[in-house]
C-alpha cells in the first residue's frame, strides 16, 4: 500500500508527537549563554596557578588576553556569543610560586557555585586542531584526587580526528582503564561546533558527542576497579592545558617543550590557539 506525501507527513507528526509525551521532563539546574560583555564571576571562579601537574607547560592567569567574551564574527557561529580560552606565548613568566612559564592560559571552574549530584552536563565546543593542545571539559567532586571522582566528559590532545571519555577513581586514574577514545567521521572534527555530554544517574555514566553515544560505563563495571567515586556533588571545569604527559605519551614529543611541536608553538605565537564554548548545560529528569 502506498501512502501519499500528506499521509506521510501525518504519520511523521503523530511520530514525534508521541516521542515527545514519552520523553521524560528535563529540568534546567544551569545554563550559561557567555552572552554578555564579560564573565559572570558569579558563576565562575577563574584559577590562578603557577604550579601545574601532569608536566604541562602553562600558568593559568586571569587576564582579558587568554579569557574573553566575544560577539558577532569573533564567535564563529555562536548565535549569542561565545567564551574564548586562548594560550598566549609569554616567555618568562614568573608566578607567584616563582615558577616560570613561556606559556599562559585559562582554566575555570563552578566550585562551591554551582554543585550537583546526577544530572547531565553538556558544552557546545569549538576546538583548534594541534598537536599538544590538551583543552577538557570536566566534572569534579571536592575533596582529595582521585577518591573524589573525576568525570571526563571530553579531552582532546591536538589530534583533530578524536576526543576521549574518561572517569577517574580509586583504583583507576592517571592512565585510567576506564576511557574511550571516540572517533569523529571522516567529515568532521574538533574543529568544527560539536556538543558533549555525560548523562550522570545512580548507577552509570553515558557519554555522547552530538547526541550519539561513544561509552557507557556501569556502576558495576567500576567496582570491577575500585570503588564507585560519583554518588558525590560535582563540579564543572573548563580549561585549556598546553603539552604534558598525556599529549607527549600519544606525540612523543620532547622539544622545544614537553608534548608541544614546534608547529603547535608557532600555531599559539601566531594567536591561533583557542577554544570557543557556545554555552554550558545542566540539567536533571523533572517530573512529567
Amino acid at each position: 500500500m502506498k501512502l501519499n506525501h500528506l499521509a506521510v507527513v501525518v504519520l511523521v507528526l503523530i511520530s514525534s508527537a508521541i516521542k515527545a509525551q514519552q520523553a521524560p521532563k528535563q529540568d534546567t539546574v544551569f545554563f550559561e549563554d557567555f552572552n554578555e560583555a564579560t564573565i559572570d564571576r558569579t558563576k565562575w571562579n577563574i584559577e590562578i596557578t603557577g604550579v601545574t601537574n601532569n608536566d604541562e607547560q602553562q600558568a593559568y592567569v586571569d587576564s582579558l588576553s587568554t579569557l574573553y567574551l566575544v560577539k558577532g564574527a569573533e564567535a564563529e557561529g555562536a548565535k549569542n556569543g561565545a567564551l574564548i580560552i586562548k594560550a598566549i606565548y609569554h616567555q618568562g613568566y614568573t608566578s607567584k610560586e616563582n615558577r616560570k612559564y613561556d606559556f599562559l592560559s585559562a582554566r575555570i571552574n563552578t566550585q562551591q557555585k554551582m554543585e550537583f549530584t546526577y544530572g547531565t552536563a553538556t558544552a557546545r565546543m569549538k576546538i583548534t586542531s594541534g598537536a599538544g593542545l590538551w583543552p577538557a571539559f570536566w566534572e569534579l567532586g571536592n575533596g582529595n584526587w582521585p577518591d573524589c571522582g573525576e568525570i571526563d566528559i571530553m579531552e582532546t590532545i591536538g589530534d583533530s580526528s578524536w576526543v576521549s571519555n574518561a572517569l577517574h577513581g580509586p583504583k583507576y586514574f592517571g592512565n585510567t582503564p576506564l576511557v574511550y577514545r571516540a572517533i569523529f567521521n571522516k567529515k568532521t572534527d574538533v574543529s568544527q561546533w560539536h556538543t558533549y555530554s555525560a548523562d550522570w544517574t545512580p548507577d552509570h555514566i553515558i557519554f555522547k558527542v552530538d547526541d550519539v553515544v561513544t561509552y557507557t560505563v556501569s556502576r558495576k563495571k567500576v567496582e570491577s576497579y575500585g570503588r564507585w567515586a560519583f554518588d558525590n556533588a560535582k563540579f564543572l571545569i573548563l580549561n585549556f592545558a598546553l603539552g604534558g604527559g598525556y599529549p607527549q605519551s600519544n606525540n612523543k614529543v620532547t622539544e622545544p617543550y614537553y608534548g608541544l611541536p614546534q608547529s603547535t608553538v608557532n600555531l599559539i605565537k601566531a594567536g591561533k590557539a583557542k577554544v570557543l564554548v557556545d554555552w554550558v548545560l545542566v540539567t536533571k529528569p523533572g517530573n512529567k
